[in-house]
């Protein structure tokens, strides 16, 4: 694994509670120092995009326009997933959590043009970025507001004492229930073989979610990310599931 990689999913299932109370968040937000354009679009173009967990409770008001649906993708790593689904599917409210640094400016630079103030240029109707732990969106969300979720390439947190760490766990499926719609979709996508066993084992005995899909033959509509081409590249053979809230 790569160390952008590790540091592209810290904001997916590693909070960590010691004692009641106390939770905290595993791994780094920066890989390395900002430029002082990167810097710029934290501080001006992030907070006019950013999710507003004031309407998390109504989050359909939280666009431009009013959605058709909402998707929700946990830990975006450098954004090319979640921008080429909002590209795509224009009616949807786009909901792509991160906080990893270098790539929550990975996706800005990408919808700012460099030449842009970034207190002024244009943000888009339908996409928002959550930059904060996704869990403590994820608690306030209302019951059957997300219409899909995505979880593309997670650090697989290998070693088994850290298992705990993984965004896909027993003890986090009743919340994902929660907020998803019926016969809503979960995509999930992975490269690294412990976390493919996990995935199997944790999916195999619950009683929230039904497979669909599973598949090493990548689905058409599945936009690329840069982790699953490294991945490809060195020899490594992800696995494509979807899931189904029952």
């Amino acid at each position: 694994m790569t160390d952008i990689k590790e540091e592209s999913s810290i904001s997916i299932g590693v909070l960590h509670s010691h004692s009641k109370g106390d939770e905290r968040l595993y791994g780094r937000r920066r890989a390395h120092p900002l430029r002082e354009r990167q810097q710029r679009l934290l501080s001006y173009y992030l907070p006019r995009l950013k999710f507003p967990i004031s309407f998390s409770e109504t989050p359909y008001s939280a666009f431009g326009r009013t959605p058709k649906q909402i998707w929700l993708e946990i830990g975006f790593g450098g954004g090319e997933h979640s921008l080429a689904q909002h590209k795509a599917n224009p009616e949807i409210g786009y909901i792509a959590c991160e906080v990893f640094e270098n790539g929550i400016c990975s996706l800005l630079s990408s919808l700012a043009d460099s030449t842009s103030d970034e207190m002024e240029a244009s943000i888009p109707d339908m996409l928002r970025v959550w930059n904060e732990d996704a869990r403590i969106l994820i608690k306030k969300l209302p019951s059957e507001s997300i219409d899909r979720l995505f979880l593309m390439f997670p650090d697989p947190w290998p070693k088994a004492r850290h298992a705990k760490r993984r965004f896909v766990n027993a003890d986090r499926l009743p919340l994902l229930a929660h907020i998803l719609k019926h016969k809503a979709y979960w995509h999930i996508a992975s490269d690294d073989l412990t976390y493919q066993e996990w995935v199997k084992q944790v999916m195999s005995d619950q009683p929230y979610f039904e497979k669909i899909l599973e598949t090493t033959t990548k689905p058409q509509d599945w936009p690329n990310t840069r982790y699953e081409q490294k991945a490809i590249r060195a020899g490594r053979t992800p696995i494509y599931w979807i899931f189904q809230k029952k």
